[in-house]
């Protein structure tokens, strides 16, 4: 699919976040936030051989895209999971789906006829 096909279709708005999503490290850190809920960067980085400063600069990276997001309790940042983004990236999975579904199935059909 072109760039302009892209745009077109709005895929673009999901760029940020596959692009965030695409990185091994990044893609841990929103994994352990969804079964393990909102958590510190002190607990992010415990038991990781990521170290702190980059485990912020990953988060900083989530939460430009739209997937993670922080709040301030006392002197301590929680992340935790900003669920409109994961939707997000849901939708444009089952949209890209259904394309690969109905292209499958006009080849099907050809290759019966």
């Amino acid at each position: 699919m072109s760039r302009a096909s892209a745009r077109a279709a709005g895929l673009t708005r999901a760029e940020p976040i596959f692009a965030a999503l695409g990185e091994e490290t990044r893609l841990a850190l929103v994994a352990r936030l969804c079964a393990r809920g909102p958590q510190s960067i002190t607990r992010l980085t415990a038991g990781s051989a990521v170290t702190r400063q980059a485990i912020t600069k990953h988060l900083h990276v989530l939460a430009g895209a739209g997937l993670v997001h922080d709040v301030r309790r006392g002197r301590e940042r929680i992340w935790e999971i900003d669920a409109e983004g994961l939707d997000d990236a849901r939708l444009w999975l089952e949209k890209i789906s259904k394309r690969w579904d109905e292209a499958l199935g006009r080849l099907k059909k050809l290759v019966e006829e």
